[in-house]
C-alpha cells in the first residue's frame, strides 16, 4: 500500500468512529463516546505515524502519548496533558474492574469537555496530515 492510501485507511476509520461518538454523545452513552474518541485520536496518530516514518506499520500500542511522540507533531503541553487523559478512557472503558467507576464519572458535564476537546484535537491532528 503506498502511504497515501495508508494514511487514508486510518483516517477514513477514525472519522467513521467520529460519527459513532457523536451518535453516542446524542444518545447519552457518554462512556462508549469517550471510549471511541480515544479511538479517533489513536487512529489519525497512527496515520502521522505512516505519514512521518515512511510507510512502517505503527506500533501495536493504544498510548496516544507514545504514538505522538513517534511523529513529528510538536503537541502543547495542554495538548499533551489531554492526551494523557483520553488515554484513560481506552482503559476505564474496556476493563470491567474500572467501567463501573467510569460509568459514573461519566457525567454529561464531564464527557462534554472532552467530546469537545477531543474534536478539537481531532480537527488539528488531520491539519497535520500533508
Amino acid at each position: 500500500m503506498k502511504i497515501e492510501e495508508h494514511v487514508k485507511f486510518w483516517t477514513d476509520g477514525a472519522e467513521h468512529d467520529w460519527d459513532t461518538a457523536k451518535s453516542l454523545f446524542s444518545s447519552e452513552k457518554y462512556d462508549w463516546c469517550l471510549f471511541v474518541g480515544h479511538l479517533v485520536l489513536e487512529k489519525i496518530l497512527k496515520a502521522l505515524f505512516i505519514q512521518d516514518n515512511n510507510n512502517q506499520l505503527p506500533p501495536k500500542t493504544h498510548n496516544l502519548i507514545k504514538l505522538a511522540r513517534h511523529t513529528k507533531i510538536k503537541l502543547t503541553e495542554e495538548q499533551e496533558i489531554l492526551l494523557d487523559e483520553v488515554n484513560d478512557f481506552n482503559l476505564e472503558a474496556r476493563y470491567p474492574q474500572y467501567k463501573s467507576e467510569f460509568y459514573k464519572k461519566c457525567t454529561k458535564k464531564f464527557s462534554e469537555n472532552y467530546f469537545y476537546e477531543i474534536d478539537e484535537m481531532m480537527k488539528w491532528l488531520l491539519s497535520q496530515i500533508r
